[in-house]
């Protein structure tokens, strides 16, 4: 019993090891999200940090300032939910279908 035990720490272990690589590797990771037709683009990394913010100049009008924040929220949120993509498709095969909310 106590050898079975041993091998299951072990797998553990290297478990732990290989989802610490992977999350380590999602950071290099880049995203891309859009808006208004591609007017406004997001880039953001595997760690849901913002890296990049591109506006065309067509989307610029000064007198629709409301619609060119809008553009932008839309932009970051199509990233983020590509990184959520990205992650759950790295790391689920760790986790193997459980559902373990707020762990990724």
């Amino acid at each position: 019993m106590r050898g079975n035990m041993n091998n299951m720490m072990k797998q553990m272990q290297k478990m732990q090891k290989q989802m610490a690589k992977a999350q380590d590797e999602l950071k290099e990771e880049v995203v891309e999200g859009t808006a208004g037709g591609g007017v406004v683009t997001v880039k953001a990394n595997g760690h849901k940090e913002v890296v990049e913010v591109v506006i065309k100049e067509e989307a610029v009008d000064p007198d629709d300032v409301d619609m060119l924040q809008d553009l932008v929220l839309a932009a970051i949120n199509d990233a983020l939910t590509k990184v959520d993509e990205l992650t759950n498709q790295r790391m689920g095969k760790f986790t193997k279908g459980l559902n373990l909310p707020g762990m990724f």
